[in-house]
């Protein structure tokens, strides 16, 4: 599942729990301070899932539509070409927005039906250069698996991993193209300068160490690989990670 401890979320984005950002809590192998307070069942299926996604944009859905896309995808992305994007555990779709904005062609992927309609009707919205560059899957990251080679761009924000953390990293990775770029975030659950947890306790998500195992070093660069203090205080930690698949594998 997706939703980092600061957005208004339903607990985290996607479902690799729902398993690993779908985001209910940013963009299975899936995406506030409202939804990683409430990690009390992790496992949900798609129709409680979805609940909790009506219910927080019934309660905070013009909170949820301001949401800004993630500042390290920002810092990240932000220089490179635009092409064909996945942001698995899309939720509130922020960063589908953003980078359909800046020319990218994103498939907006989530566990829930509801996100997707609010990504839709966020698009629609802001008008038809935007929404006419986004396509939707609804899909489960547990299990869901990107077309081989198809992306320049795999976003995967936020997710909370019921399973395997680098089973969940290789798969979204089978689908980006030669010269593409896998972009992950992950909140850790404790704060390493305080030891205190975070929102994200209870959840697994994405750590520096996980990626380097799941990525092997003959067909991946890691442009990025570290753990960068989050903006509000005492709020822990984010592991970052960019890679980028080599042209040739060595």
């Amino acid at each position: 599942m997706t939703a980092p401890a600061d957005r208004p979320e339903p607990t985290a984005r996607g479902r690799a729990a729902h398993t690993c950002r779908d985001r209910p809590g940013r963009r299975s192998a899936m995406t506030a301070k409202w939804s990683a307070e409430v990690v009390e069942d992790m496992t949900m299926d798609r129709e409680s899932w979805d609940e909790r996604w009506s219910g927080v944009l019934s309660e905070h859905g013009d909170k949820v539509a301001r949401m800004p896309p993630n500042p390290h995808l920002i810092a990240e992305v932000g220089d490179l070409p635009a092409g064909r994007a996945l942001d698995a555990g899309c939720g509130h779709g922020a960063e589908t927005l953003w980078l359909a904005a800046r020319g990218w062609t994103v498939t907006a992927l989530d566990f829930s039906p509801t996100a997707l309609a609010h990504v839709r009707a966020t698009a629609e919205a802001t008008g038809t250069d935007v929404a006419g560059r986004i396509d939707y899957a609804e899909g489960d990251l547990a299990t869901w698996t990107p077309q081989q080679g198809h992306f320049d761009l795999v976003t995967c924000i936020y997710v909370h991993c019921a399973g395997s953390v680098e089973e969940m990293v290789q798969r979204m990775a089978s689908g980006v193209a030669p010269g593409g770029i896998l972009f992950l975030v992950g909140h850790r659950s404790i704060d390493p300068a305080t030891g205190a947890e975070t929102a994200a306790a209870g959840q697994v998500q994405v750590s520096v160490e996980q990626a380097r195992a799941a990525l092997a070093s003959d067909e991946w660069d890691l442009v990025t690989a570290e753990e960068r203090r989050r903006k509000a205080a005492g709020t822990g930690v984010d592991a970052v990670i960019r890679a980028r698949r080599k042209e040739t594998p060595r």
